[in-house]
């Protein structure tokens, strides 16, 4: 064995080390999917492959040839691609988390393996840089490798769980889904259960099986009568599963749409999906459906279980929020139900999709014999959910953050507020558009370019190339003035060119905000 073939691998070692972030941090960010990490690997990978590609062609030229200059040209290229990998700093950051770690000490030992065997069995050359190829593949070896483990862990924990709740006959639980407002009207209805009762919610996004099974865990003490659970769900069957451990009496369906249609591919899956979550409530407990929602209200109409309903358009809903009124300080809106109007309800939480979720959550804290009084009061002091249409303040510039919502119709409440917010100074939208539309995507985002330009706002930052030419044209479709769309790379590069515009009585909506993962 050479001495420059010593130094070949020990150049890919170091290179496959400072790598392994990056592919894990992907990893974890396509939920640990191998069709969805494959996917992101084909459609948006492909700086990091140009960047293997590029790897590949030093090892072959050193291959042949034991040139000290080829040998320098390839370290350095390699060092290259380390030191921009360290260097990335990323919007989502990679949790580590126990399976994570197990998923990171698999790959290097895979890595370790492969290049001692190169060296054992003298393979000069060919192996090494084999190997090289698959390197975006290497992580989904792992994973395999460590599936059983995962497995046998997981199903610990899951039973250990469902221990902990058989151990409180006497909760009250409560799930909530939908294609968006899952977040928001889980702390709404956390604030109104407050009121008379020891709650927990989910924190965060913690809207998976493993996510609740964390929070049954790690949070869920004897002294809690309520547990509010939200639950997301990516394909068929999820929301089956958290209900099937958490067993809910009550839940709430916020929306049907078209979020995930690269998993789901139809709105009905969804809508079936969704509704798991009715089916598990049954007729013995209360089901909350939001009618507005149009693919909500078909598919309720097709189900045997009899739901409460809610909304703000839907004249027939049980539950329905009216007179809603917007001001610079509050919203203000009244609550008819069963032939009567309760007035009087007034919140700083800005939007008509917010005041569709604090309707829901209402609904449920009647049925939890919450009063009026106690309701209006814990309305108005509802504090603001981050990312979901908060509103911020500084300088004299208002920022609308909606960073979190990627769903046409919320975007297209968010924009009605910003539309109808009352300022003398200019508006502008920070985007990226929508993601994970499949078929859809193009279409979607092109009508979400048209509702920017109905709003009209004085500026629109388009960020990111992935759904740039759809926006753009949606724009153009509109009759939106050219000169007033902005082209960025990124959430950092709109800010360096909108910043020294600013001045104070401007608007600013932040539209959605793209994971690492998409560019």
């Amino acid at each position: 064995m050479s001495v420059a073939t010593h130094i070949f691998s020990l150049v890919w070692l170091l290179y496959l080390v400072a790598t392994t972030r990056y592919a894990v941090q992907m990893f974890q960010q396509n939920s640990y999917r191998t069709e969805r990490y494959n996917r992101w690997l084909r459609q948006t990978g492909e700086w990091h492959s140009h960047m293997n590609i590029v790897a590949l062609l030093a090892a072959l030229c050193f291959a042949f040839t034991t040139h000290i200059a080829a040998l320098i040209l390839f370290g350095l290229w390699m060092e290259i691609i380390a030191i921009a990998e360290f260097s990335i700093k990323y919007k989502v950051r990679l949790a580590y988390t126990m399976r994570v770690k197990r998923l990171i000490l698999t790959r290097m030992l895979l890595t370790a393996a492969i290049i001692t065997l190169v060296h054992i069995y003298a393979v000069e050359y060919t192996l090494t840089v084999a190997m090289l190829l698959a390197v975006d593949y290497w992580t989904i070896l792992a994973n395999c490798i460590n599936k059983p483990l995962e497995a046998a862990i997981t199903r610990w924990y899951y039973n250990d769980a469902r221990r902990i709740l058989r151990a409180m006959p006497n909760l009250k639980v409560v799930g909530i889904t939908g294609s968006f407002g899952k977040t928001s009207t889980k702390h709404f209805l956390y604030r109104l259960l407050s009121e008379r009762y020891n709650v927990l919610m989910t924190p965060g996004n913690f809207n998976t099986t493993l996510g609740v099974v964390r929070t049954i865990r790690e949070h869920l003490k004897p002294h809690h009568e309520v547990f509010i659970v939200e639950m997301g769900a990516k394909q068929r069957g999820d929301i089956k599963e958290i209900c099937d451990l958490v067993q809910p009496t009550m839940g709430i369906v916020t929306s049907v749409g078209e979020m995930h249609l690269e998993t789901f591919g139809t709105v009905e899956n969804i809508a079936r999906t969704k509704f798991e979550l009715v089916d598990a409530v049954g007729a013995k407990g209360l089901a909350v459906v939001n009618i507005d929602s149009e693919a909500a209200y078909n598919h309720l109409k097709k189900c045997a279980i009899k739901a409460t309903t809610y909304g703000i358009e839907s004249a027939e809903a049980d539950y329905r929020a009216s007179e809603v009124r917007y001001s610079q300080v509050e919203t203000t809106f009244n609550l008819e139900r069963g032939g009567r109007v309760e007035e009087g309800y007034a919140t700083h939480i800005l939007g008509r999709g917010n005041i569709l979720n604090i309707t829901a959550a209402l609904a449920i804290a009647e049925h939890m014999g919450i009063t009026p009084e106690e309701c209006r009061r814990a309305v108005r002091q509802i504090e603001q959910v981050e990312h979901r249409l908060s509103m911020r303040c500084g300088g004299g510039v208002t920022i609308l953050d909606d960073a979190y919502n990627s769903n046409p119709t919320g975007a297209r409440m968010a924009l009605e507020v910003l539309a109808g917010f009352a300022t003398e100074g200019c508006r502008y939208v920070v985007t990226p558009g929508f993601v994970e539309m499949g078929a859809k995507q193009y279409d979607n985002n092109r009508a979400f370019g048209g509702d920017i330009a109905h709003a009209n706002p004085d500026g629109v930052y388009v960020v990111n190339e992935v759904n740039r030419k759809a926006i753009t044209e949606g724009l153009r479709d509109g009759g939106y003035a050219e000169e007033r769309i902005s082209h960025v790379a990124s959430f950092k590069e709109a800010m360096a060119e909108l910043q020294p515009r600013l001045k104070a009585g401007d608007v600013v909506l932040y539209e959605n905000d793209l994971p690492d993962s998409f560019k």
